[in-house]
């Protein structure tokens, strides 16, 4: 096995920051089929243009509340957080990780071996697996009061469009990934295997979130949608629950595991979460709103 060095650690940081750079330089003057920054600006700019025109909210405009600060989290938690912070510390963690294994004689986690699969059953056990540990993580996030404090951001959307899918916490970043690795490696796949998995969710959360009434008919059993998730933001939520609709691309889990709720059209629903009026206004503020002093109860 390889030694502990700081020097190797160091290194990995280093790799990860220059690599990280040259990617996203490339990704925004480059425009390519496998390329994310257009990808998110192309179905940013679609779902945005079906808002406009099939509102589903006709009184809710364009430029809704808080739409450029929901943008500026858009792009914030897709690229700028990764290259700031995650990309090289997440580098930093899985080769400590895989360090710690080693001294285990473990070399890899691969509990089942998919590379001779075809590839679309491999993507599809990808997305259903990964999905699943999103269901539950999205669970914890509204049961444990501190999971919640980051959580809080993403419900204080009042109104809902498509760019509120990614306003969300950078912490929710680390947490999502963290829980996802261990399942996905153990079945042979590493984060980079996500490209078409990811635009497709990305897609779906888009919808989720836009002012668009769609329903999917049959297939709401199977697939989120913005008339299910609306419940999931809904301010009063029903008595005894702390969510409802947890489902980030799939609604079965919800379905199969009772926290499905749509009980009439929600349109006009209001959104947030009890005590929201105290809740920060400004991009700092809700950035370190977590780690202050000053929080307010959890919801439920």
């Amino acid at each position: 096995m390889e030694g502990i060095s700081l020097e190797k650690y160091l290194q990995i940081v280093a790799d990860a920051y220059y690599g990280y750079m040259h990617y996203l330089i490339n990704e925004i003057m480059y425009p390519s089929w496998n390329n994310y920054f257009w990808w998110l600006v192309g179905l940013s700019l679609a779902v945005w243009a079906l808002e406009i025109v099939f509102p589903w909210r006709k009184n809710q405009g364009a430029i809704r509340k808080d739409f450029w600060l929901d943008v500026f989290y858009m792009f914030f938690n897709f690229f700028l957080f990764s290259l700031i912070i995650y990309n090289a510390v997440s580098n930093v963690a899985v080769e400590a990780f895989n360090d710690f294994l080693g001294w285990f004689g473990i070399e890899n986690l691969v509990a089942i071996e998919v590379s001779s699969w075809p590839r679309w059953a491999q993507l599809l056990l990808l997305f259903v697996v990964a999905d699943f540990v999103q269901w539950n993580v999205h669970r914890l996030l509204h049961r444990v009061p501190t999971l919640w404090e980051y959580h809080k951001l993403h419900h204080s959307v009042e109104e809902m469009g498509f760019a509120a899918h990614l306003r969300f916490h950078w912490m929710e970043t680390v947490i999502y990934k963290t829980a996802q690795y261990i399942p996905l490696a153990m079945i042979g796949f590493g984060l980079d295997d996500f490209f078409l998995v990811h635009l497709f969710t990305i897609a779906i959360g888009h919808l989720n979130h836009a002012n668009l009434r769609i329903s999917y008919g049959p297939l709401k059993y199977v697939l989120n949608s913005p008339t299910m998730h609306i419940w999931h933001h809904a301010k009063i939520l029903p008595e005894g629950t702390y969510g409802v609709n947890f489902g980030l691309t799939l609604s079965v889990w919800d379905y199969l595991f009772g926290t499905a709720y749509v009980p009439r059209e929600g349109r006009d629903e209001r959104l947030g979460f009890e005590g929201m009026e105290s809740f920060p206004n400004t991009l700092w503020e809700q950035l370190t709103y977590p780690f202050s002093s000053k929080r307010k109860p959890r919801r439920g």
